[in-house]
């Protein structure tokens, strides 16, 4: 193990190299303990040695996310754009769990990175290729909104607000308080009302996954009819 860890100081810096290094210390630890200085320390090199490679913290997280979003399996040729899309956004969201500080990072970013652009790129020429029109795919991209990335601004989601990496899986509902529930009676009612299938595409026993895979669909489905009955921005209801 020493001789290893002495064999990586030794292995020349390079872009590549600082990157996935700081991706894996933002998944061990968290987004919030990402510095230049700690990221040096890793590496085993002086903090001025990153900026022949990367110009600041900005880039840093840029490079990151690029990084991530490089894991994403690529769109498969063989399928009609409804599974393409669908196995391409969970494949997303299995990346984003192995990296929980993504979603946070991604939204952080005042400008979309080169791989986000091409990630979305390819996703609006797959809804193009399946027969939509410019209009219907325009709209289709902000209903879709994050979740075409794989993650969903959940109002219940405490990795979310923890910001921190290996945060365990929900509890499953719990009943709410009777002063709680007595104040908000239709929250009590769907506190517990969920079935959740452990049968789910990515991981079992996850009641979020489920809801995501559950709106997902509901949207797809949505969108096929709206293709197939060749809908346009300018004939919707008013």
């Amino acid at each position: 193990m020493v001789e290893q860890a002495e064999t990586l100081r030794r292995t020349p810096l390079s872009r590549d190299r600082i990157l996935r290094a700081a991706v894996a210390l933002a998944d061990e630890a968290g987004i919030e303990s990402l510095s230049m200085r700690n990221l040096a320390q890793d590496l085993g090199v002086v903090p001025m040695a990153l900026y022949k490679h990367v110009a600041n913290k900005d880039e840093l997280l840029d490079g990151m996310i690029d990084v991530v979003v490089g894991e994403i399996d690529p769109l498969m040729p063989d399928a009609d754009w409804k599974h393409r899309v669908r196995r391409r956004i969970l494949s997303a969201r299995q990346v984003l769990q192995r990296h929980p500080w993504a979603p946070l990072a991604i939204e952080s970013r005042n400008m979309a990175t080169p791989a986000i652009l091409a990630y979305l790129d390819s996703m609006v020429g797959t809804f193009r290729a399946g027969g939509f029109s410019a209009d219907l795919a325009h709209h289709v991209m902000h209903a879709m909104g994050s979740r075409i990335l794989g993650f969903s601004q959940e109002l219940f989601d405490a990795s979310r607000r923890a910001g921190r990496s290996g945060t365990a899986n929900p509890d499953p509902p719990a009943a709410l308080p009777p002063e709680v529930a007595a104040r908000f009676p239709h929250l009590a009612e769907i506190a517990t009302a969920a079935s959740h299938d452990d049968a789910s595409v990515v991981g079992q026993g996850c009641d979020d996954q489920f809801e995501f895979e559950f709106a997902l669909d509901l949207l797809l489905d949505g969108i096929e009819r709206l293709q197939q009955q060749g809908w346009t921005s300018s004939r919707r209801p008013r």
